[in-house]
């Protein structure tokens, strides 16, 4: 395990130089907005067609419209050009085939401290969740009637978006 930044810091330096979006203007030119899981196999970008500075992303754990999810949206579609909005949580989620006392635990193993007070918002029912998360955007009275909120599981195994309705 590495034990500085300074990998990353190259990186970064080699990034900065070849940066074709440095100057942007910080408006999502796709008009998308997507809020997806954390999970490193997702690509946000990639799986939908799009290139940095074509879309605003939110992700957390489970890809779950959270009030911070939700403040994002509510400015990203008034003053950062965003019309069109995916929740797209994903399969073999952590969150979903874990149960909260199972995160507790996991955690509270890793850290070698008491995790049980701490809330991780396991899912019980992904599509549900899903939907009620989908249902939280489209009634925001700061969201816009005109904007097009769709929910989507990734198929972390075919690359697939699957509409939920």
């Amino acid at each position: 395990m590495p034990s500085t930044f300074d990998d990353l810091l190259e990186a970064n330096r080699a990034y900065a130089a070849a940066n074709p979006i440095l100057g942007f203007d910080g408006v999502a030119h796709a008009g998308v907005a997507v809020v997806t899981c954390m999970d490193s196999r997702i690509d946000p970008l990639g799986m939908i067609g799009l290139e940095p500075g074509d879309a605003k992303i939110f992700r957390n754990p489970g890809g779950r419209v959270t009030d911070q999810a939700l403040e994002a949206l509510v400015l990203a579609t008034h003053l950062l050009g965003v019309n069109r909005v995916l929740v797209i949580p994903h399969t073999r989620c952590a969150m979903v085939t874990s149960t909260e006392r199972e995160l507790q635990e996991r955690v509270g193993a890793s850290a070698g401290k008491d995790a049980t007070w701490h809330r991780f918002h396991a899912i019980s029912d992904q599509r549900a969740a899903l939907l009620k998360d989908v249902g939280r955007v489209r009634s925001h009275p700061l969201v816009a009637d005109e904007v097009l909120v769709g929910g989507f599981v990734y198929d972390v195994d075919t690359g697939l978006l699957n509409p939920v309705d």
